[in-house]
């Protein structure tokens, strides 16, 4: 029993190893500023048969909405949207290098924050990674056909753990978009109350002023 334990414990460590060493998916995302009337683009290159799924966010300025296009090596327009807010598109990719721009020409004096998310699948060389995986799992004893299993299940765990991280991303970029909006009406509340304020005031000293001079000018006209 002890000479069959030690293999599966070796075989184990060297699973959890590239477990934790290789992904399926790799995800980043980035927020920066469009300035009013420019245009900024970005490139990732991809390989036959992955995927490629882009989330954006316009986080603040105003209309909250900027122009998104996605172009595939061979120029081709994949995808284009005008003036909204947010978008979640995947594409299925060919070798090449994609091409997404987030235009905001059509503004001449707003700048928007934009925050945007890339999610890449399958997008590690053609079967190497599948064939390190089979030289410690495959075969017809019943402990291999154990720590399949064992694999499949840290897979599905790792693939949950990491849509729900790419989930959070996202909700915090709507969290900082429904924060930038409350700041903002607070801002226009605040601004509009003061004005009311002035107004009030200058309109209430224009009335005291008024009905003093009113009152002034009978004195002086009694004889």
């Amino acid at each position: 029993m002890a000479n069959r334990v030690l293999p599966l414990l070796l075989c184990l460590q060297h699973v959890l190893h590239f477990c934790l060493g290789f992904s399926q998916s790799v995800d980043s995302d980035f927020t920066f500023t469009l300035p009013p009337g420019h245009k900024e683009c970005f490139y990732q290159p991809m390989r036959n048969e992955a995927s490629l799924e882009i989330e954006y966010q316009v986080l603040d300025g105003a209309g909250l909405d900027v122009n998104f296009y996605l172009v595939s090596p061979k120029n081709d327009v994949l995808i284009f949207e005008e003036r909204r807010s947010d978008g979640v598109h995947t594409v299925e990719t060919e070798d090449g290098d994609y091409m997404f721009c987030f235009d905001n020409t059509f503004s001449t004096i707003s700048e928007k924050v934009i925050f945007f998310e890339l999610i890449l699948d399958n997008i590690g060389e053609d079967g190497k990674d599948d064939e390190d995986w089979k030289k410690y799992v495959m075969g017809n004893d019943p402990l291999d056909m154990k720590l399949e299993d064992i694999l499949e299940k840290i897979n599905n765990v790792k693939a949950r753990l990491s849509k729900s991280v790419q989930l959070q991303t996202f909700l915090k970029a709507f969290e900082a978009r429904d924060r930038n909006i409350q700041e903002s009406n607070c801002e226009r509340v605040n601004t509009w109350s003061m004005i009311n304020l002035v107004v009030m005031v200058v309109v209430s000293a224009v009335q005291v002023y008024m009905l003093k001079s009113w009152f002034e000018e009978k004195r002086k006209s009694r004889p």
